[in-house]
């Protein structure tokens, strides 16, 4: 039998969505209610064709769907995503919330029979997460309704977990999940590196992987996104435990503590709250998140990502963080969470990466790689070792998209196997390379401990021929300024009366 490829069912999948777009339906609105649909076939698929019992109520199973048509289909539809996202485990977090978005019943009809079409549990667990990782993709690409910004480039999710090996047996976390790119990477590099036992793949697939997702609609992707790779499910192959706590991580310490955080957290506005006022006007007012394991108090919620992973790491832990640009620089709880991270952990590893590789254009962001270290009168962190991508490198989703080719000499250069047989790859000879490392005195010595460090002479400032599209000039024009906004905003917290 001639089994189609990922590619060929995500296109046959995806023109649908065309069809629904027509009728006001987003491509993140498509993507969810393919979620639903394909979570009650495979439950179907487990049942008749590997006898596995169904966690899923009889009146809300797959054969359910099918009997009906019209208006009775719609209305039962509805009853089944009230019905199923009820009570905890790996189930309602996929259902949680959910509602009908396809408002006319003949074209659910029609996507329930394209779905009914394939024999999902057939397809390898590689294939079917390609699958969904190309429908995800696809969402990510619709920049209106910012999806991009729960999806980061696969060719650095990679890199990173090439870096930082993790382990049969450890406890991996994203606090910050979006569609599970770190954790499927992190089980995959488990998976494919060591031949493991029946306990060990067990504490893989079910005890391993632990994310948080605020927002309801990512989690449920991303469960699912886990679910077709064999994650979180348990013999039956849809009921568990659930791999993500739909929940604000920032919001308290979770009582729990890992080996290895792997995050790309959220960038945008601070942390704020709106109200009116008794005049009827519209206000927003920063929130600052108060914790007692926490440095210091800010609205920044990417510094307080960066206070939150450094806590919730185990003892020796080791952490990979994406930032932007003004964790490296800021001033005042800035410069305190720099400090304190400098002297608490050992902050051995900075990776600026290149503008256009985000589908949230203009952003200009960077990785952190840090290992946390018990007290200590002296600092942990010995030496910053910088590799810039960013600087004479030009990246685009569509023309010249990041390849997991263009960060093989990063990864050379950290040097996994022994951190402490580096070599830089600049000097005063070699003035092009993107490989160097500063002291702790050194960066001590720079204002405000800014790790915002650049050496590579910029090309583009010296001939105009080399500047970016202007799409992506005037995005990091916007990027800018919001970064500047932000800066003015943190002054006039501190000049506030009650401060």
């Amino acid at each position: 039998m001639n089994t189609p490829s990922s590619t060929t069912i995500v296109q046959r999948l995806w023109n649908y969505c065309n069809v629904l777009r027509d009728d006001g339906m987003s491509y993140g609105d498509y993507v969810e209610q393919l979620t639903y649909l394909l979570f009650l076939k495979m439950d179907a698929e487990n049942a008749s064709m590997l006898g596995r019992p169904s966690a899923i109520p009889p009146q809300y199973n797959w054969a359910s769907l099918q009997r009906l048509d019209g208006d009775a289909l719609e209305s039962h539809y509805r009853e089944i995503l009230t019905g199923l996202g009820q009570g905890a485990g790996l189930i309602p977090v996929i259902f949680r919330k959910a509602q009908n978005k396809i408002q006319d019943p003949a074209k659910l009809r029609r996507l329930i029979e394209l779905i009914d079409g394939e024999t999902w549990i057939g397809l390898d667990i590689d294939v079917k997460g390609e699958i969904y990782e190309g429908l995800l993709e696809k969402n990510a690409q619709d920049t209106k309704s910012g999806a991009g910004q729960y999806f980061t480039p696969r060719p650095l999710i990679k890199a990173i977990v090439d870096v930082m090996r993790p382990q049969p047996g450890q406890t991996i976390c994203d606090p910050a999940a979006g569609t599970g790119g770190f954790l499927l990477a992190a089980h995959d590099y488990i998976a494919a590196h060591n031949t493991l036992d029946r306990d060990q793949w067990n504490h893989l697939r079910h005890h391993a992987l632990h994310g948080w997702e605020i927002v309801d609609n990512t989690a449920r992707l991303c469960v699912m996104n886990l679910y077709l790779h064999g994650i979180g499910a348990n013999g039956d192959g849809s009921t568990g435990r659930s791999p993500i706590h739909v929940a604000d991580s920032l919001a308290s310490h979770p009582g729990q503590y890992f080996d290895m955080v792997l995050t790309n957290p959220p960038f945008g506005k601070k942390s704020s709250v709106t109200f009116v006022t008794d005049e009827g006007e519209i206000k927003r007012e920063a929130q600052n998140i108060v914790r007692e394991d926490f440095w210091t108090s800010t609205s920044n919620k990417q510094l307080n990502f960066v206070q939150h992973v450094k806590n919730i790491l185990n003892m020796n832990g080791r952490a990979a963080i994406v930032v932007p640009d003004n964790v490296l620089f800021e001033g005042g709880a800035g410069e305190v969470v720099r400090r304190k991270l400098l002297h608490e952990c050992d902050v051995h590893t900075l990776l600026r990466l290149p503008t256009g590789i985000f589908y949230a254009q203009g952003v200009k962001a960077n990785v952190l790689f840090l290992d946390r270290k018990p007290a200590s009168e002296t600092p942990w962190t010995k030496q910053l070792w910088i590799y810039d991508l960013r600087t004479n490198m030009d990246f685009t989703l569509k023309t010249n998209p990041l390849a997991r080719g263009n960060l093989d000499e990063f990864v050379e250069c950290f040097h996994a196997d022994n951190r402490f047989e580096r070599t830089p790859t600049w000097s005063s000879t070699n003035e092009s390379g993107r490989w160097r490392s500063f002291t702790y005195e050194e960066l001590m010595a720079r204002d405000k401990v800014s790790l915002d460090i650049f050496w590579l002479r910029d090309e583009s400032l010296e001939d105009s021929a080399n500047l970016p599209p202007p799409d992506v000039l005037a995005a990091e024009i916007v990027e800018d300024l919001r970064t500047a906004l932000n800066q003015f905003e943190s002054i006039e917290e501190d000049l506030a009366p009650d401060n």
